[in-house]
């Protein structure tokens, strides 16, 4: 019977490392696929415009061209664009964790009237598309002179209820019991908020980060409507200039697109720790 018993136990196992298995590959293959159109992305930046696109496809280049990542400082003011674009992004970011932390705060741990519709209605402002009131919103920007500045970007992507919403989720499960005691010892709302619940919001306030900037820095449509002037332009605005009347410039828009990229990578690889735990405590608390 025991000997019946560990066979079954030993046919439990093999089950499930053998499924196990199975699941590690297909999320390897489903790894691997999306990381073709990076790695193509890298391979062309080293080829000539004529080369880009030949079939099948030449992963490493026979003939290969590093001159591309040259050229692109020099055909376009490429410094300046991420210049503007860092500018921008570092500036939208820390605005959007002061004012999405401190809402998020009021409305998890404060009481006051009309705070769930007021919350609700804030909230639903994400179902509502950009385009939307796109129009009217240019409209007043402009009326206020602030057309073709950088100012008119930052006053748009400064507030995010969706920051408001991911950190309001992440204070609620902070113990209402802490607030309390530090109120008792005489420690102020905005003490409570920039000593207690800031503190312990790090794998919320890495994920609102790594949202906020990459959805800046990748922004397209926002400079591409409020920005004219060259000295103004983002990154993502000045890889137009590869583009001409007749042709495209596709390796040097690949070499700009890889240097664009490595920001993006830097902060994620360097907060993808606190974001790991974001995502495990949400998981342990649902």
């Amino acid at each position: 019977m025991a000997q019946t018993t560990a066979v079954k136990e030993h046919s439990s196992k093999m089950q499930h490392r053998v499924a196990m298995f199975f699941v590690y590959l297909l999320l390897i293959l489903i790894a691997a696929l999306m990381l073709i159109p990076f790695i193509w992305m890298l391979s062309a930046s080293f080829k000539l415009n004529k080369d880009v696109f030949t079939f099948p496809i030449e992963w490493i280049p026979s003939n290969p061209r590093p001159q591309n990542y040259v050229d692109i400082w020099t055909r376009i003011p490429l410094l300046t664009f991420i210049g503007n674009t860092a500018k921008l992004t570092i500036i939208v970011t820390l605005l959007q964790l002061f004012t999405s932390s401190f809402a998020a705060y009021a409305f998890a741990k404060l009481k006051f009237k009309g705070k769930n519709t007021l919350f609700l209605g804030y909230i639903a402002t994400i179902a509502l598309p950009w385009q939307a009131y796109m129009v009217p919103q240019f409209m007043m920007l402009r009326s206020w002179g602030l057309n073709n500045t950088h100012l008119a970007i930052i006053l748009l992507q400064a507030f995010s209820a969706f920051g408001v919403f991911l950190m309001k989720q992440f204070y609620e499960g902070v113990p209402t019991e802490l607030c309390e005691a530090a109120r008792i010892d005489g420690l102020s709302e905005y003490g409570i908020w920039a000593r207690i619940m800031l503190p312990l919001s790090k794998p919320a306030i890495s994920t609102l980060v790594i949202f906020t900037f990459v959805s800046t820095w990748n922004d397209f449509l926002g400079p591409l409507i409020y920005l004219t002037e060259t000295r103004l332009k983002t990154i993502q605005i000045g890889l137009r200039m590869f583009i001409s009347q007749y042709s495209a410039e596709y390796g040097l828009i690949m070499a700009a697109s890889v240097i664009a990229l490595i920001p993006v990578l830097i902060v994620f690889l360097s907060l993808q720790k606190y974001f790991v735990q974001g995502v495990a405590s949400a998981g342990l608390k649902g």
